[in-house]
């Protein structure tokens, strides 16, 4: 019977038992999602899996119940509903505690429904999967095995209604591809890796990801550790996108009001190079982060976050925004299984004119950061404080020259921020749904021999 009822009833049924001084928030969820791995030229494994869930909050005078399962067979549901008057007794009394309220911005109305995922048969999916470790095996000789070459796809249904006029639902997937290949070179081996994700299947690069696949373990090969020195540093767009994430995560609000944020009290304050343009716009359908609403049903919207440098705005789901008097910028994220928090849905870095090539000519001399290790354990939240593990190659007279491995690149967000110098015209959406380019911060301390 649960795999048959339609979510937005369901969820809508579920407001209606709210009582007199209840505000009540349901979440319901549907998704699948397949897994294809190839292994020398046959199929290795197929991993398919459906899963569903509820979350449902009560809030009574500031107090807040939350009671979730894996289940919507109705009488799990009621029993979900009841766990969570139950836990009103343990919550305390919040007076900024409440249901998010429509605010009059308007949805996008984005049109994010395309089922070509699911008109893709297994034996498709299994077809990918042995072309990627296929092609990867005959582009370079180097290349003597493939630890992974796999498809995987998804789609999701999600509704949210709430007692005070919310009522929203969504419906996609999306799929990916991805592939290790190993290159050996004597007693040496390397390991590579890249990968894309769409929307639909035929969106996917291959062309792009057997060559970044392969390149990154051949070219890697004679990777040895580096001299210690402060030099300038460029990061490719997944990694600027990694570093970008973090400061990103620092500007939400929940972070600002526990003060732990180094940028909490820095609002209109020049943070970064003033080349430097940041904002969160989960409008553009480009983004595999796009959506018409956020984790509480507000419409989606973009925010700027820091525009020429400057600390514009602060994310808020709508707790903390009531926190700080400045209402919800959209930016809740939450699934059935969790109360509403603050984070990205699609955060984007105003792209340079040039190509990568010309951003390492401008840089003349440096290090180009291919990946980076132990980045959320190797950061200081509250000081910004990092160093973390790195890897790629040294630029020198303004191209790329020998691998580099095993060394550390050290600085701060702060001055990370300041110290940007140039940000490339290579920007692309990654498969997080981050819209990113390369860019060239200078003084930053690499550590190796």
């Amino acid at each position: 019977m649960s795999d048959v009822v339609e979510l937005p009833d369901l969820a809508d049924e579920l407001v209606s038992l709210a009582r007199e001084n209840e505000q009540i928030e349901v979440c319901v969820s549907r998704n699948r999602s397949t897994t294809v791995k190839a292994y020398s030229g046959e199929v290795e494994s197929v991993r398919s899996g459906k899963s569903e869930a509820v979350g449902i909050r009560i809030i009574v005078d500031g107090q807040q119940g939350f009671a979730t399962a894996g289940s919507l067979d109705r009488r799990v549901l009621s029993q979900v509903v009841e766990d969570a008057r139950g836990n009103l007794q343990f919550a305390e009394s919040d007076p900024y505690q409440g249901v998010a309220s429509p605010d009059g911005v308007e949805s996008p109305n984005l049109d994010l429904v395309d089922p070509a995922v699911l008109q893709m048969s297994e034996e498709q999916k299994a077809s990918l999967a042995i072309e990627l470790e296929r092609r990867c095996l005959s582009a370079d000789s180097r290349v003597s095995s493939v630890r992974s070459a796999a498809w995987s796809d998804g789609w999701g249904e999600f509704a949210l209604a709430s007692t005070t006029g919310i009522s929203v639902y969504s419906e996609g997937g999306s799929c990916s591809v991805g592939v290790q290949p190993l290159a050996v070179e004597g007693n040496e081996t390397q390991i590579g890796y890249a990968g894309d994700a769409a929307r639909r299947p035929d969106s996917l690069d291959i062309d792009r990801v057997v060559e970044e696949a392969v390149e990154g373990a051949t070219g890697m090969l004679g990777a040895k550790k580096p001299l210690s020195e402060r030099l300038t540093v460029v990061l490719e767009p997944g990694v600027a996108a990694a570093f970008l994430g973090t400061i990103a995560g620092a500007l939400t609000g929940d972070r600002v009001v526990k003060g732990r944020s180094p940028f909490a009290e820095r609002l209109g304050e020049q943070v970064g190079a003033s080349m430097l343009t940041l904002f969160d716009d989960p409008t553009n359908i480009d983004s595999l982060g796009a959506d018409n609403h956020d984790g509480e049903g507000l419409a989606a919207r973009k925010n700027m976050i820091i525009e020429k440098g400057v600390l514009s705005q602060f994310l808020h789901n709508s707790y903390t925004g009531r926190r700080v008097g400045v209402g919800s910028t959209g930016s809740a994220v939450r699934g059935p299984r969790s109360t509403p928090s603050v984070g990205v849905h699609a955060l984007c870095l105003d792209p340079g004119t040039g190509g990568r090539d010309t951003l390492f000519q401008e840089v003349g001399s440096g290090i180009f950061v291919r990946g980076v290790n132990g980045l959320h354990s190797g950061v200081n939240p509250v000081s910004g404080d990092f160093s973390v593990g790195a890897y790629g190659h040294k630029i020198r007279d303004g191209a790329l020259a020998e691998p580099f491995s095993e060394a550390t690149i050290a600085s701060t967000l702060q001055r990370m921020l300041l110290d940007v110098v140039a940000i490339g015209g290579d920007f692309e959406f990654l498969p997080g749904g981050s819209g990113m380019a390369s860019i060239a911060i200078e003084d930053v301390a690499l550590s190796g021999m």
